[in-house]
């Protein structure tokens, strides 16, 4: 996990193979699924998606406290609308077009957001990190979040496809992220997407000091 948050990367709410599938056997994906970058207007509705999709993925040491209080502090609309105009930031949204009642609509689009990621472009500043990774430059997964009933969609490879390949625009020869070692669902779906582990690192989140596994692919 990390972050500028923990990189909610670790807490992947990912696909469950539940979907229907093609003649080729991959998930058949909805026509009107989009991936876009986020706008400032994005906010709110990224604010509600986070506050559903945190609690999804998170460890059970974590408790509703510990949870409600990350969100309060990192995943706010103000703190969103910061990692969208951030320069060193990337935030992708993956958005379908038929919006269901309770859902926040992407603003100025009436698209649902089900999923999004967030790429850090610095180099990390953990010692552990830096003396894991073995491609520079890289930038950081912190965030890759999908909606419950969006699981077996396949839509968080849709958004993973994207995410690597903004990376690889920015520049970066590799991207990396952090994944509590107890989360071993999201473990299964990034090996699955090509990472590979590489290190460990240590996630404090207010009375906690977490482990994570560090993981590193190519781009």
């Amino acid at each position: 996990m990390s972050n500028s948050i923990h990189p909610d990367a670790g807490l992947v709410s990912a696909d469950r193979g539940s979907a229907p599938r093609s003649a080729t056997g991959n998930p058949l994906l909805p026509a009107n699924a989009l991936v876009r970058q986020a706008t400032a207007d994005d906010a709110a509705a990224l604010a509600d998606l986070a506050a559903a999709t945190f609690p999804l993925a998170c460890p059970p040491v974590m408790t509703e406290d510990d949870i409600n209080g990350y969100i309060a502090e990192h995943l706010t609309e103000v703190r969103f609308g910061s990692y969208i105009t951030t320069a060193e930031r990337t935030v992708l949204v993956l958005e379908v077009s038929n919006v269901d009642a309770g859902d926040a609509p992407a603003a100025g689009t009436g698209g649902r957001l089900v999923g999004y990621s967030m790429l850090i472009h610095t180099p990390p500043l953990d010692v552990e990190v830096q003396a894991a990774l073995t491609l520079r430059p890289t930038s950081m997964l912190s965030k890759f979040y999908i909606r419950a009933d969006a699981h077996g969609s396949g839509l968080s490879h849709r958004l993973m496809d994207a995410t690597l390949s903004a990376a690889a625009e920015n520049g970066s020869r590799a991207v990396w992220l952090s994944v509590s070692e107890e989360n071993v669902r999201a473990q299964k779906f990034y090996a699955k997407n090509g990472f590979r582990t590489v290190g460990g690192m240590n996630f404090p989140t207010g009375r906690l000091i977490l482990r994570d596994f560090v993981l590193e692919r190519a781009v």
